[in-house]
């Protein structure tokens, strides 16, 4: 005990002495306003709630700033929540502000060194791997037919995105063993990556993995990589020593097979190798799956408790399409209402809330300063519900967007539901294609009604947090196709 006492009480100085540190250097630093930290634990009590884009947004109306900086344990976040402080974030100082933040749950079964998602944006391994994605992923598509009776939209949208996805990488149907095999993977990936973890607040104990975060998503990995290694040993075999002279699907797994013979860093290592392969392909799935198969979902669920919007879309889709069953790329412009309520839906709904980067040097955005090596946050969710730009911000109104030339792409700071710029998302070219022609197709075709119980009780709009932003309670509708 006459041991223990003395280094407790040293234990305790040495804490006190780096808070107050902390405190001054930040004051010296002009770091943007925010809550005080507490010592150790920073902010972490100030968003401990299970939605913390929510929290965030009423942290920095309290504070008035369009910036605001908390300290999650030992790591400083800067968090933008204004069109004008995502545009200096994502626009001026785009290349200083570019760097990746990933949770350590990702380095599990070294996926992290190949992950398009921690790769640094401009990099030439990054710069491959986009414009593959972008010119391949979206060349097959077929209709997907949802079952009869009840139905779940989430797992069905699932479904049919896993499918067409499939089809484009691999040019192969996808059984209904992969199709649940990839269910599982995507929903226990997420709910790891989003476990809070002390790896990710105190950087310095990551390599411990204290909570075994990291163990228990490598076996995750390793099931998804094996799913994939299956079609690139049917692929390669295929095509044999013939190479490019081979039968080819023309798919995206051939492109990458084609710069992985080209394609060379200088040292005679192939850029796009098989463990970058199957990498970008377990990439996509986590990019294309979840966020898409979510949207849907939210817009069925606004759709189906405004009966009046439905109708009018469904109207604009009967006078365009008339007995085509099938909306395609080239109705998209023909179709102002159904852009208009996919739009409103990601601005209502933000599946991607919060944006998370990382500074690469030390810069000056609206006054303050942004230290080298912390973390930089775009509360998407708040930019979308900010009363000051969007009129009833908490309403479902597709019609806000009818007379303005808003568009996703980044270059409307006010709407950015895919960031912008070399952070714009991967799955930016997927839902600009496919959710339009998902969401149509389904309406067309078929006709959609609340089940007795949501009738009855009303639908559960509760958010659920994690890597997207879902339904707390899975959306349950009946479906029976219409007779034209």
């Amino acid at each position: 005990m006459a041991f223990f006492l003395p280094c407790l009480s040293l234990l305790v100085l040495a804490i006190l002495s780096s808070y107050v540190t902390q405190l001054i250097n930040d004051a010296r630093r002009r770091l943007p306003p925010g809550p005080r930290p507490l010592p150790i634990i920073g902010n972490i009590l100030h968003i401990s709630s299970k939605l913390p884009h929510r929290a965030l947004a009423r942290l920095a109306g309290r504070h008035g700033a369009p910036l605001m900086a908390v300290r999650l344990g030992a790591s400083l976040f800067v968090v933008a929540s204004s069109p004008s402080a995502a545009r200096e974030i994502l626009q001026t100082h785009n290349a200083s502000l570019s760097g990746r933040s990933p949770a350590d749950a990702w380095s599990a079964g070294g996926h992290g060194a190949n992950s398009v998602f921690v790769l640094q944006p401009g990099g030439r391994k990054w710069r491959v791997l986009r414009r593959l994605g972008t010119a391949h992923v979206l060349s097959r598509r077929r209709s997907e037919r949802p079952p009869r009776g009840v139905v779940s939209v989430r797992r069905a949208a699932f479904a049919a995105t896993a499918r067409l996805l499939w089809r484009a990488m691999f040019s192969d149907e996808l059984g209904e063993a992969a199709l649940q095999g990839l269910y599982d993977f995507v929903r226990e990936a997420m709910a790891l990556v989003m476990t809070p973890n002390v790896s990710d607040f105190f950087p310095c104990v990551a390599a411990a993995d204290l909570q075994g975060v990291r163990r228990r998503m490598a076996p995750l990995v390793a099931r998804i990589y094996r799913l994939m290694d299956g079609q690139i040993e049917c692929r390669m075999r295929a095509r044999g020593s013939d190479g490019r002279d081979a039968p080819r699907s023309n798919d995206l797994l051939d492109a990458m097979l084609d710069v992985s013979e080209e394609q060379g860093d200088g040292s005679g290592v192939s850029i796009v190798n098989r463990d970058v392969i199957r990498a970008f392909c377990t990439d996509l799935f986590i990019a294309g799956l979840d966020t898409s198969s979510n949207t849907i979902e939210w817009a069925m669920a606004e759709l189906l408790q405004n009966p009046q919007t439905m109708r009018t879309l469904q109207e604009e889709l009967r006078t365009v399409l008339g007995s085509k069953a099938q909306v395609e790329d080239s109705d998209i412009d023909k179709l102002p209402y159904l852009r208009a309520v996919i739009k409103e839906t990601f601005r209502l709904h933000s599946v991607v809330p919060l944006m998370c980067y990382r500074a690469e040097v030390t810069v000056q955005v609206q006054g303050y300063t942004i230290p080298q090596g912390s973390n930089v946050l775009v509360n998407a969710w708040a930019i979308h519900h900010d009363a000051d730009v969007w009129t009833e911000p908490h309403k479902f109104l597709p019609e806000r967007f009818l007379d303005k030339g808003i568009e996703f792409f980044g270059r409307n700071f006010e709407f950015i539901p895919f960031g912008s710029g070399r952070h714009i998302c991967l799955g930016l070219p997927l839902a600009n294609r496919m959710l339009h022609t998902m969401l149509g197709s389904l309406l067309h075709q078929f006709e959609w009604n609340l089940t007795e119980h949501d009738r009855a009780s009303g639908v559960d709009m509760t958010e659920k947090f994690g890597l997207v932003l879902s339904m707390a309670t899975p959306l349950h509708a009946t479906v029976k196709r219409k007779q034209h």
